[in-house]
């Protein structure tokens, strides 16, 4: 699986691997599993499996092959660091990154204890961005995670956000993402926990990216937090 994308904080999609499990409350109303389901309802043979972790390595030569340099979404429908993905093909997939180094690869998960105990083993190019779900104060230890590894930049998406994120440490972090949860029943984030992650970044020079409010007020909204697009990328080559 892959293509042009509309998450707004990257270019392209590539999924080598699809399917996953719920492992916190950021996953609840997961838009990957909807999706999945609805392309295995639709007879793609992707999704065969429904979304059960599934393995593609036919498409690991995907990216080396698009011309255009461009920000590329690592596993928009599944989690690397999945425990149903084996050591092996996780290394084949950064080989494959590090092969197609005319682009850039953001990788993120919810599952930085395994992050963490594979990074040593891994190769880690440039154009690789590692980054970890944090949705409420519960999960800021998935930073300190991060922040071992040896990731040429490290970010954080606070999304879908859940909870105040009142203990914000920012040391070692390239890059910072926020925003509400969107689709049925979406779960309503506060101006202030935003505030709040933007205010910290701020302080700390971190780029800030505001994503979306989501929720009832993704609509009436959009994307403005005071008024304002916040649409920052690490690096000068990326704003």
């Amino acid at each position: 699986m892959a293509g042009r994308s509309g998450i707004e904080w990257t270019e392209s999609t590539w999924n080598p691997v699809t399917g996953c499990s719920k492992v916190s409350p950021g996953c609840g109303r997961c838009y990957a599993e909807r999706m999945a389901r609805r392309l295995a309802g639709m007879g793609n043979p992707r999704y065969r499996n429904g979304f059960r972790v599934t393995l593609h390595p036919d498409l690991l030569g995907v990216p080396a092959r698009w011309r255009k340099p461009q920000m590329v979404f690592v596993n928009s429908m599944s989690d690397l660091f999945h425990p149903a993905v084996p050591l092996d093909f996780i290394g084949q997939v950064f080989e494959a990154m590090e092969e197609a180094h005319h682009h850039i690869f953001q990788v993120l998960t919810k599952r930085a204890e395994r992050l963490a105990e594979l990074a040593p083993l891994l190769p880690w190019p440039g154009n690789v961005w590692m980054g970890v779900t944090v949705e409420s104060q519960a999960y800021v230890g998935r930073m300190d995670r991060l922040r071992a590894t040896p990731a040429a930049v490290r970010f954080v998406s606070f999304e879908p956000l859940l909870g105040a994120v009142s203990q914000l440490h920012l040391r070692g972090i390239h890059w910072a993402i926020a925003g509400g949860e969107s689709g049925p029943g979406a779960r309503t984030v506060q101006p202030e926990w935003v505030r709040t992650i933007r205010d910290g970044c701020v302080r700390s020079g971190v780029p800030f990216f505001f994503k979306q409010w989501g929720g009832a007020r993704k609509k009436a909204a959009g994307r403005l937090l005071d008024g304002r697009l916040w649409d920052e990328f690490p690096g000068a080559a990326h704003a």
